[in-house]
């Protein structure tokens, strides 16, 4: 291939005309139909990283828990007694904006593949989502599918979908956001890694037959913006079948017990180009893989659609060949197709052959290490860049304002979401999604001690305010819901949401928020074990939000004592928690949305040094035993944090407060919390503590100056559901 023909083909598949002269470098020659596909997809952003790749570096990755960092198909943690969480975010944005059912659905699938790709067994998934305004017709056809094929997919896969978030802002109307975290647990001897070993060993390709789905999704859909035509995309998104990957599931399962398999390797974006590229990188080796012994669903597919499609439920596994028999017979018995489709060379290059025919020759060393890496070039906005949201509240009132907060979409009740994923199954869950301020999942069914804790956040609107200070909250809040339950963080997993990074101001976004990230994880000494890149979420209204989603795993030493949300206990006192250099702000809250106010430029700073004290003070007060209830004061401020714990347990409560400007009752900041307990057991925080009131009635009333009853507050709550009649 050559002249103009090369020149469309190439920047047609999303390299530049400079990448492409370094290929033809690397390769000393120009590339053919096959390898010019693969080389498209590993330099593609959602392969290589390469515009985030540099700033990623800034991540603290060292802890005396961590057993698998980033690098791998997910990281893990150890819990003690033998056993290790394995655990990783991902993004399935663009497939989702286009097609979100399977969009949703396949996301859940990758991300339950990566898990059980380190050996571990999936336990429990979380989801964080964005859309748009609910009152748009898009949105909520985006949301209807990818909550339903969430469902779908965990549910019938038997994984359970523990908690979660979901918000509603206009600048996510083209771009959705659909993140999936899932966790899973193992011995920690049966972690096994990715990296290709053993020249003359065995690649068998297992599970699904290969078919045009998905072909072309991470090059087309994850490393360009969306535009009016995304229905023409459709076929770049992967179909999924949670009963394939239920088998599949156990079988790799089984293999990994009995020590069959010398590696193991998911196939998720560019299907088998990325797979067996990164296991022979990571090896230091050489793959020949045979495309003519690749299952098909269409005949008559052509070496490089094999190469670069993304059909799921599938596979990849370095093995001896000694013991294929061995593999072939347990596959069998799961109903799992199994096909050795080449073999680990001592060459350093990846080959693709076609009947023996050689298709394809790269280095393994170009397709992975020598993409290049770009040095951003971020400039701080000097006006706007999101539109003021529309105003949907004029009073000034808090007799109005809080059932307006609590009714508006991005807070009201999540359950006529949560109610569509089955959150039971496996018999781990102790507490359920809106019952406590993190899920908690027992470790004594598996013969540990305690339990493990966890939670995911990110809050795009604080972060577009100002992308240092709102990701330090977003990690913060994290941290802060775990210690709710009582839990010590052990490691986090992330996902940097972000527009076009070839814009100065999206660049500034990014560089900031990963900066941000970096010192907030360092002050509360937690490193991160893996996470995602999802760049280019922007279309011709401009870019999402800046939405760094952050997941973070802890552990529970007894799950009896982790606390729900809800007062619980007639005459107990509520205190607030909260360091005393701590601060709140109107500007940029929710209450700011409803009155329709332009985001600001920053964000009051954050003492993160008082407020990592204040995360654990509250969890040693949890574990403890202390504590009948504890509950984070985050979007909505406090007088939302004092309606959700009245609501959840059912029972009012009476407040006196320092003060009653809208700021103390609305405003919104870092480290703060909500407690209730008997008095006595509250001294242990009386240094941080405010005693602000009793539990008890069937009201909430602050300051004999507003009251609200409790059908009032239940009524408000559960806006969210009109729209799921």
């Amino acid at each position: 291939m050559s002249g103009p023909a090369a020149v469309a083909s190439h920047r047609a598949l999303g390299l530049t005309d400079s990448e492409y002269d370094l290929i033809v470098d690397k390769m000393g020659r120009e590339p053919n139909r096959v390898e010019l596909a693969v080389f498209s997809l590993m330099w593609s952003e959602h392969c290589a990283y390469k515009h985030s790749k540099k700033l990623l570096r800034r991540l603290p990755t060292e802890g005396r828990h961590l057993l698998m960092g980033p690098g791998e198909n997910a990281g893990a943690v150890s819990v003690g007694n033998g056993l290790a969480i394995a655990f990783k975010v991902e993004s399935h944005n663009h497939p989702s904006a286009v097609e979100p059912f399977q969009g949703a659905a396949t996301g859940v699938g990758g991300i339950l593949r990566d898990v059980f790709a380190v050996g571990a067994r999936p336990i429990a998934i979380l989801d964080s989502l964005r859309f748009g305004e609910l009152t748009s017709a898009r949105s909520r056809y985006l949301l209807d599918g990818a909550v339903s094929g969430i469902g779908h997919y965990g549910n019938s896969i038997g994984v359970p979908t523990v908690g979660g978030e979901v918000y509603f802002e206009a600048p996510y109307e083209q771009n959705c956001l659909v993140n999936a975290m899932c966790l899973g647990i193992a011995p920690e001897e049966r972690l096994i890694r990715s990296a290709a070993a053993g020249v003359g060993n065995l690649l068998v390709l297992m599970g699904a037959r290969t078919g045009r789905d998905g072909i072309g999704g991470a090059s087309v859909l994850a490393s360009a913006e969306l535009n009016s035509d995304d229905a023409s995309k459709r076929p770049s998104v992967q179909i999924g079948d949670p009963f394939e990957e239920k088998k599949l599931l156990e079988c790799c399962l089984e293999l990994l017990e009995r020590g069959t398999l010398r590696s193991l390797q998911d196939l998720g974006a560019a299907g088998l180009s990325s797979s067996s590229a990164e296991m022979a990188s990571k090896g230091e080796v050489g793959l020949d893989i045979d495309v003519s012994k690749v299952p098909l669903r269409e005949d008559d597919m052509e070496p490089f659609e094999i190469m670069v499609s993304e059909s799921q439920e599938r596979m990849l596994c370095v093995i001896e060949p000694q013991k294929l028999a061995q593999l072939q017979g347990v596959c069998e018995r799961w109903e799992v197709r199994a096909t050795a489709i080449g073999e680990v060379t001592g060459s350093r290059r990846l080959r693709v052959l076609a009947g023996g025919e050689a298709v394809g020759d790269m280095p393994v060393e170009a397709l992975v290490d020598d993409c290049p890496l770009y040095d951003l070039a971020p400039a701080r906005p000097e006006g706007q860049v999101y539109p003021a949201p529309q105003r949907t509240l004029d009073s000034h009132e808090p007799a109005d304002i809080l059932p307006a907060l609590l009714a508006s979409h991005n807070l009201s009740s999540r359950r006529p979401l949560f109610e569509q994923y089955d959150c039971l199954v496996g018999s781990r869950t102790v507490r359920r999604p809106g019952h406590a301020d993190a899920a908690v999942l027992d470790l004594r069914p598996d013969g540990a001690q305690g339990a493990i804790a966890a939670s995911i956040d990110g809050n795009g609107r604080r972060v577009a305010c100002d992308p240092y200070t709102g990701t330090v909250e977003a990690v913060l809040e994290c941290a802060a819901n775990l210690a709710c339950v009582g839990a010590q963080p052990l490691g986090l997993t992330n996902c940097l949401n972000f527009g076009n990074p070839e814009r100065p101001h999206v660049a500034w976004q990014l560089e900031r928020s990963v900066a941000g990230m970096a010192d907030a994880l360092t002050e509360l000494g937690v490193p991160v074990v893996g996470g995602n890149v999802s760049l280019y979420n922007q279309s011709g209204d401009g870019p999402i939000y800046p939405t760094p989603v952050v997941g973070m795993v802890g552990a529970v030493p007894d799950p009896e004592r982790a606390a729900g949300a809800g007062f619980s206990t007639e005459g107990h006192t509520v205190a607030l928690v909260c360091s005393p250099a701590g601060t709140v702000s109107l500007s940029g809250s929710q209450l700011a949305k409803l009155h329709g106010e332009e985001l600001p430029d920053r964000l009051p700073e954050i003492d993160v040094t008082g407020t990592r004290h204040v995360i654990e003070a509250v969890r040693d007060a949890v574990r403890d035993g202390e504590l009948a209830s504890a509950h984070d004061v985050a979007e909505g401020g406090l007088a939302v944090a004092l309606a959700e714990c009245c609501i959840e347990g059912g029972i009012g409560a009476t407040i006196s407060l320092p003060s009653y400007e809208l700021e103390a009752l609305f405003g919104e900041g870092a480290g703060r919390f909500l407690v209730s307990g008997p008095a006595e057991a509250l001294e242990s925080l009386a240094e941080l503590a405010t005693p602000i009131g009793a539990v008890g009635g069937e009201v909430l009333q602050i300051d004999r100056r507003w009251m609200w009853t409790l059908d009032e507050l239940r009524e408000a709550f559960g806006a969210l559901a009109l729209a799921f009649p």
